[in-house]
């Protein structure tokens, strides 16, 4: 079913080190083709492995394997989501929302997964754009969530907020979360956001500290376009991010488009997999 397998960190740590290599002894034993990403070269111990750059990433794959935490399942989902290859994580992090595989139990799993015994549901992402003038000055695509957020300064940013060009409002605050029902266990959750069922055609936005305590996180369908002009004076007194990693710094006047990518991440779980258990196991719930 899996034949041809590309395997993905973002680090040299030792205890991913030991599991990429033993995944990748047991990945041979049942002469599965591999391909490596950069960084997973780097800590492999079979130095002759195919290596795919992040432009040729996904050619000749039937399915990505991500070793890491979240954050590894983000990067991952950045390198698939152009080529409808299936993720599945193997959790090396703290939390593993995404991660969901233990890394002690790694084989058994693997073994029911390539057995066709295994689950798997469709996330979608966000793809953002910054208008500066009328000309766009730069894209991205996010899995969790983009942010426009203070920056080099400790005054509040202020901004309007758009959905389908209906004025929502006009806010003063550290910033504004536009996350998935994926990123919802992320830092929406953290800024009071509510936890989405990973299958709900939504999207939230949260609020970061605001100034006026009514302003609170609002749930919009999914395929909703949501606009923020940046109304703050200064020039980088405000940034976006994508994933956490940053894509632009604001000038005033900037308008940001958020909508849904027209490409989605199909995650692989163990056919035993219940988002519930996950949120009781992870948030410490009774």
């Amino acid at each position: 079913m899996f034949k041809r397998i590309s395997l993905i960190t973002n680090s040299g740590a030792a205890e991913v080190a030991d599991t990429l290599n033993s995944l990748i002894e047991y990945l041979q034993k049942r002469n599965i083709q591999i391909t490596l990403d950069e960084c997973c070269a780097e800590i492999a111990h079979d130095k002759k492995l195919p290596v795919a750059t992040p432009e040729n990433f996904g050619l000749n794959t039937d399915l990505a394997i991500a070793i890491g935490g979240d954050g590894t399942m983000l990067k991952a989902a950045h390198l698939v989501c152009n080529h409808d290859i299936p993720l599945l994580g193997i959790n090396r992090g703290r939390l593993g929302f995404l991660a969901d595989i233990p890394a002690d139990t790694v084989h058994q799993h693997l073994d029911e997964i390539f057995n066709g015994h295994y689950v798997e549901d469709e996330r979608f992402l966000l793809h953002g754009q910054i208008f500066r003038n009328g000309k766009l000055m730069q894209e991205s695509y996010a899995f969790n969530d983009i942010i426009l957020h203070k920056w080099n300064i400790a005054r509040l940013v202020e901004f309007e907020t758009y959905v389908d060009d209906i004025f929502v409002h006009k806010q003063r605050s550290d910033g504004i979360i536009v996350s998935t029902p994926t990123g919802s266990t992320a830092y929406a959750l953290s800024g009071g956001g509510p936890i989405l069922y990973p299958s709900l055609d939504a999207l939230v936005l949260v609020p970061i500290c605001p100034h006026s305590l009514t302003n609170r996180p609002i749930v919009i369908q999914g395929n909703s376009k949501v606009e923020i002009v940046v109304g703050t004076r200064e020039i980088d007194h405000a940034r976006l991010t994508c994933d956490g990693d940053v894509a632009l710094e604001l000038a005033p006047g900037d308008r940001v488009r958020i909508h849904k990518k027209d490409k989605k991440i199909r995650l692989i779980h163990p056919a035993d997999y219940d988002h519930f258990s996950m949120l009781r196991a992870k948030l410490r719930w009774g």
